[in-house]
């Protein structure tokens, strides 16, 4: 019976040690192969996104997604930034839907060497994007051709990258 008393008046003196907590550092992640999660076509996602998109420039987005999609069979799509965006290889462009006076097309050059285009088509001095705002229906149809280039331009570098 002493014996348990004094076990007893052991364990209540012992402290639980007050070491700080430190935060463990994620072990460094191996960047993924190049094949490795590649970006599925999410045309069918898309499709869904714009039926329920409610944006006055709806249809400047179709006809600009119409265009880009439609100037090289590589150029694939899908939901990225909470828009519809474009891609092959590397991300070509988004759609930046908050904008509502025009159709905002945000095009990204990731090796930052941008492109060259026609006149009127992109605007912006940024060394990895540019903008392209399409205003009208008229306005889409006035910038096609330089937008076709455009893309088949980038599809055609990305894929020399490789």
């Amino acid at each position: 019976m002493a014996a348990s008393k004094t076990s007893a008046k052991k364990a209540a003196a012992k402290k639980p040690s007050r070491k700080k907590a430190v935060a463990k550092r994620p072990a460094a992640r191996k960047p993924a192969p190049k094949s490795a999660g590649a970006p599925v076509n999410g045309t069918a996602e898309v499709d869904a996104y714009m039926q329920k998109l409610k944006h006055p420039r709806k249809a400047e987005m179709e006809a600009v997604r119409a265009i880009i999609l439609n100037a090289d069979r590589k150029i694939s799509e899908r939901v990225k930034w909470n828009a519809p965006s474009f891609f092959y290889i590397q991300d070509l462009a988004a759609f930046n839907w908050r904008s509502t006076k025009f159709a905002h097309l945000i095009l990204l050059f990731p090796d930052g060497k941008g492109m060259s285009d026609s006149p009127g088509l992109l605007e912006g001095t940024h060394a990895n994007r540019r903008e392209a705002k399409f205003h009208d229906m008229a306005d889409v149809q006035a910038k096609k051709p330089a937008l076709e280039k455009l893309v088949k331009a980038w599809v055609k570098r990305m894929g020399a990258a490789m």
